[in-house]
Parts: structure tokens; C-alpha cells; sequence
């Protein structure tokens, strides 16, 4: 007699349409955060120092808010509106890019742009664990990171494409910029219905005692691993810069995170599905030789195959790692806190890269490029040997 098998889970269209969400903000993103350091600098005439303290007061605050969006969409039991805030923020601020005549107004859209990206985060990440089922929330996580990653290189392509046909015009193309933003928003408004609560649900403060003590252990580990992890990766900045010393030039830049994220793009999906069939732990210790091997390779060429091989395995290990930690964060929080989860190992990662990169640039300014990347390849064997301490 023949068994039925049963027939596979699909992905809920829900799913399809945030990933595209994220890739048509992500392409209006990168139209201008690809050019905005060189803007700053060429068209306005900042100073370097201002660029830095510029993105540095930006990323803060992102960081800031993503903790209290999380715990306002548990709190409120929705999802979407925040989400839906943090998106139209985002494409809000585009326009003042292109009308910036000071830093000090890039400043402005600069942190209206990172209060949006804050708002947006940990709600849409909770939406996308409501919205997928349980066995297949790996997958639905590499999905989500794929299509976001295909707009995280689709954006400075069109960047490069749109400089040469207007002669380097940054407003032009901060214009165009505007387009997807809005279309982003458009799609999630009418794109995504959020599941239904239960019928007499009651708010509660999900940063009450009571409550954050519901978020266990095996939580916190999956906090702590993700911090670990982010301090052996520092910021992609440090790509651009050593193939930019190896001689690529300025103009040509923004090809190394292009093919870094085409890498990211092809592979977070099919190991967001292999997460929902293997050992995370092992996948995540998998993802960290990569890099291990990906920083040696970095250490040891500033240009030609080997250069651009680690390149091609720094978006590896990304894809191999991003949405499986997204995975771990909804498997090991409860439903509703699942925004509060996400708002702390988003604050937490993020500190933790902030401090990596500063690590990163300090080793780079004292020492050079090849010490920067072989204390990277070093803080990965450090974390991978944490990795091999038990999880509670």
C-alpha cells in the first residue's frame, strides 16, 4: 500500500512581499549611502572627522530605538503600524538628501533615515515569526535576508550606473532614490496583513520583571553568541578600504560590497533551509571557518583573485549566519515577546559591531590592513571555540 507523503510547507506570501519590502528600501538605501561619504566630502566640503561623527550619531540611534519599537509592537500586539512607521520615515527621508546644501541638514536626514530603520527592525522581524510556521522559519528568515541582500547591491550598481550617465550628479540620483522608498511602503500597506490576535488578548509591559524573566537562558545564549559572533565580524567598510588601497579605483568602489552581497543574496536562502534541518550550532561554527578563512585571504592580498575570493567568502559566511541567528531568536522567545527579543540581540549585535570596528580601525591606523584581518581571523577562533560550550 502506498504511503501519502506529506506535501511540503510553503512559505506564506506574506513572507515573499516583506522580503520585497526590504529590497526596494534597501535599493533606495544604497542609491545614497554609496555616495553619501564622497558627497559630503567633494560637494559640501566636510571634513572626514564630521563624516564619521555623522555616521556614528546615525547608527546610535538606530540602535537606540530598535529595543523600544520591540517592546511597543508586544506591547501594543501589532506589528505592522510600527513597522509601517519605521518604513515611511525611511523613504521620508530621502528627499532631504537630495535638497542638503550642509552637513548639517545630512545630519538631519541621516537620523530620520536610522530612527526609521530602528522602528522597522525588530517589529518586522516578530512579524516574519508570526507569519511563518515553526518548520519552516529558517527558511522564511533566508528568504526575508536574501531579498534584502539582493537590494543591498542592486543599490550601488544602479549608483555607479546613474553617476556615469549624469556625470556624476549625487542629486539626480538621490532623486531616484526616492522612488523605491515610497514604493517600499506602498507594498507593505497593502501587501501584508497581520495575523489575528486572540479575541480578549490583554496588553501587558513586556519589560515588566515578571515578563523579561520569561526570556530563558537558552535566550540569552542566543544574545551572547550573536554579540560573540558580531566581535569576530567588523564592519564591510574595512572590504572597501583594502581593496581601495590595493589600488581599485574610487569610482569602482562600491564593487566590493556589489559582490559581497551577490554572494549574501545567492545563499541565505538555501541555508536559511538548511537551518530548519541541521544543527544551528554546528551551521553557525561552520559559517565561522569561513570567515576564519575568508579574513586570511583578506590578511594576505590587497588585490587580484585572492582579494576578491575573500570578499566572496565574507558574503558567505554572512548568508550562512544572518537569518539562522534571526531563526534562534524566535525558536527561543516566547510569542509575545518576540519584538522585545528582538529589539535586545539587535541592541546588543549592534554594540558589539560598533566596538568591532572601532577595534578594526584603531589595529589598522597603528599596524595596517594585514594585522586588521588577522586579529579578525583570531577573534573567530575565539568564538568558535565558545561555541563549543554547551548551550543551556
Amino acid at each position: 500500500m502506498k504511503r501519502d507523503v506529506p506535501a511540503p510547507v510553503r512559505l506564506p506570501a506574506g513572507i515573499w512581499v516583506l522580503g520585497c519590502v526590504s529590497l526596494l528600501m534597501d535599493v533606495s538605501s544604497e542609491l545614497i549611502h554609496s555616495l553619501l561619504p564622497v558627497f559630503l566630502v567633494t560637494a559640501l566640503g566636510t571634513s572626514v572627522l564630521a563624516v564619521g561623527l555623522i555616521e556614528g550619531a546615525a547608527e546610535a540611534t538606530a540602535l537606540i530605538v530598535k529595543v523600544f519599537s520591540g517592546v511597543l509592537s508586544d506591547y501594543w500586539c501589532r506589528r505592522k503600524p510600527i513597522a509601517l512607521l519605521g518604513y515611511g520615515l525611511g523613504a521620508a527621508s530621502k528627499p532631504l538628501f537630495a535638497l542638503a546644501t550642509s552637513s548639517g541638514m545630512v545630519l538631519a536626514a541621516r537620523l530620520i533615515d536610522r530612527v526609521g530603520k530602528g522602528l522597522r527592525g525588530a517589529p518586522r522581524d516578530a512579524l516574519v515569526a508570526d507569519l511563518a510556521p515553526p518548520e519552516i522559519r529558517g527558511a522564511a528568515f533566508g528568504l526575508r535576508q536574501a531579498l534584502d541582500t539582493v537590494g543591498a547591491f542592486l543599490g550601488p550598481a544602479l549608483a555607479i550606473a546613474f553617476m556615469l550617465l549624469w556625470a556624476d550628479d549625487f542629486r539626480h540620483v538621490f532623486w531616484i532614490a526616492v522612488v523605491p522608498g515610497v514604493l517600499s511602503v506602498a507594498l507593505l500597506l497593502f501587501g501584508v496583513h497581520e495575523p489575528d490576535r486572540p479575541a480578549g488578548a490583554r496588553r501587558r509591559n513586556p519589560i515588566r520583571r515578571e515578563n523579561l524573566v520569561r526570556l530563558d537562558g537558552a535566550y540569552w545564549w542566543v544574545v551572547a553568541t550573536g554579540a560573540v559572533f558580531t566581535l569576530a565580524r567588523f564592519s564591510e567598510a574595512f572590504l572597501v578600504l583594502r581593496a581601495q588601497k590595493g589600488g581599485l579605483a574610487l569610482a569602482w568602489t562600491p564593487l566590493v560590497l556589489i559582490a559581497m552581497n551577490i554572494v549574501f543574496a545567492i545563499g541565505a536562502y538555501p541555508f536559511g533551509k538548511l537551518a530548519d534541518r541541521v544543527s544551528h550550532a554546528a551551521l553557525l561554527g561552520l559559517g565561522l571557518l569561513v570567515l576564519i578563512v575568508s579574513d586570511l585571504m583578506l590578511a594576505s592580498a590587497a588585490a587580484g583573485p585572492v582579494l576578491w575570493a575573500g570578499i566572496g567568502l565574507w558574503g558567505l559566511h554572512m548568508a550562512m549566519t544572518q537569518g539562522l541567528l534571526a531563526t534562534m531568536v524566535a525558536d527561543t522567545a516566547p510569542e509575545d515577546l518576540r519584538g522585545t527579543a528582538f529589539g535586545f540581540f539587535n541592541l546588543v549585535s549592534g554594540m558589539a559591531l560598533l566596538v568591532a570596528s572601532a577595534v578594526a580601525g584603531l589595529l589598522w591606523d597603528h599596524w595596517g590592513a594585514p594585522v586588521t584581518f588577522l586579529a579578525g581571523a583570531g577573534f573567530s577562533a575565539v568564538a568558535l571555540l565558545l561555541l563549543s560550550v554547551q548551550r543551556p
